[in-house]
């Protein structure tokens, strides 16, 4: 199966896009879930999804709060509801994972219980919800707060959301995968020219095979966590704007096939 972000970078109509998607031939779509794209009716797109022929895979919970976890305060424990609340609504549409970021920015509060506490909470409902909860790699600063996340919740509905290209141009000396792998839930495939001191711009969300990710060595490692889900690219179309998007659907998913041969290679 290879997926990818539904948000990749051109504004269309949300039918529209999933039929593109379709066509290309992807088997599935991560959504965003919520209204910061200026698309209010977030809700309907499992449906559209469906109808275009493809699967949710999983949808990401917005993240521009997500220091507030480890703040004492209202804020923190309204953030926290929300999450929940997202773990519920997932059930609710029949979505089986949800992608969580644990910080923001370069220089996040220091982990705490208090956020902990928080977090398992969220875990809780996503148990009780039959969803999984899947943490995302970030910065260097903020990857603190991702290992202790999973080094202090063990249940099986908290794992891990690979990002390769967070990996690649932020923490390239952590091995995330020889740590996390045995709890990998979903993949953000996606590439950059590498770690470059925390620049902001290297980030790019390029195409795999576009940048400077090791991806035999990637996806031999991938499929040796056990990992058996979607191959999911991250892509944007940032660098790629004179392309349409039909073309750079068609590109994205020629990349994803190139992957999916290697991880397959390695099983």
């Amino acid at each position: 199966m290879i997926s990818t972000f539904a948000h990749f970078g051109y504004n269309l109509p949300k039918r529209e896009t999933f039929d593109l998607i379709r066509q290309a031939g992807f088997d599935g779509v991560s959504l965003w879930w919520d209204d910061d794209f200026g698309d209010l009716n977030y809700r309907e797109n499992p449906d559209l999804v469906r109808n275009a022929g493809l699967s949710v895979e999983n949808i990401h919970a917005p993240f521009g709060g997500a220091n507030g976890f480890w703040t004492d305060g209202l804020d923190g424990d309204a953030l926290t509801e929300i999450y929940i609340k997202i773990a519920a609504e997932c059930a609710e549409y029949g979505i089986q994972a949800m992608v969580l970021h644990l910080s923001g920015g370069d220089a996040p509060p220091t982990f705490n219980e208090t956020g902990l506490e928080r977090i398992r909470r969220i875990v809780d409902k996503a148990e009780r919800c039959g969803v999984n909860a899947a943490f995302e790699n970030l910065r260097k600063a903020g990857n603190g707060h991702f290992e202790y996340v999973l080094d202090n919740i063990a249940s099986p509905r908290a794992g891990f959301c690979y990002d390769s290209g967070h990996h690649n141009c932020r923490t390239p000396d952590i091995d995330l995968l020889g740590k996390y792998g045995s709890r990998l839930m979903t993949l953000h495939l996606h590439d950059n020219g590498g770690y470059t001191d925390g620049a902001s711009g290297e980030d790019q969300h390029k195409l795999p095979f576009d940048g400077t990710v090791d991806w035999p060595e990637t996806m031999r490692t991938i499929a040796e966590t056990g990992y058996r889900g979607a191959v999911a690219l991250e892509a944007q179309n940032r660098g790629y704007e004179d392309l349409p998007p039909d073309e750079f659907l068609r590109l994205a998913f020629e990349r994803g096939r190139r992957l999916e041969g290697l991880y397959l290679d390695n099983l």
